[in-house]
């Protein structure tokens, strides 16, 4: 069984090498596409879940923030791009979280 699992995960790889070979190394255009979209789905993803820990809808928090529904909706859905001063306002004004960038 050992055996078996340790084949399986040989096969499998890195998940740097199979992001390589599917959008190109680091630094690439396709590459640097996907970080974008994957970034825009995480942000999403945290919006959405501290929207729900405030139990705010999305009208709600539009409301509060000076946004549209429609927008929160697109956001968090990772289909459209945000303004970082949008980003603070939603979090910080919003959901009364702290928000804090950090450059790698």
């Amino acid at each position: 069984m050992k055996a078996a699992v340790q084949k399986s995960k040989n096969k499998i790889g890195k998940w740097d090498d199979i992001l390589d070979k599917k959008y190109g190394k680091t630094g690439s255009p396709a590459r640097i596409e996907f970080e974008a979209r994957a970034t825009s789905f995480v942000i999403g993803e945290l919006l959405k879940a501290e929207r729900g820990k405030a139990n705010l809808t999305q009208e709600a928090l539009a409301e509060k923030t000076g946004t549209k529904k429609s927008y929160i909706s697109r956001i968090e859905n990772g289909k459209a791009d945000i303004q970082l001063s949008t980003l603070y306002r939603l979090f910080e004004q919003g959901l009364n979280r702290k928000l804090q960038l950090t450059i790698l």
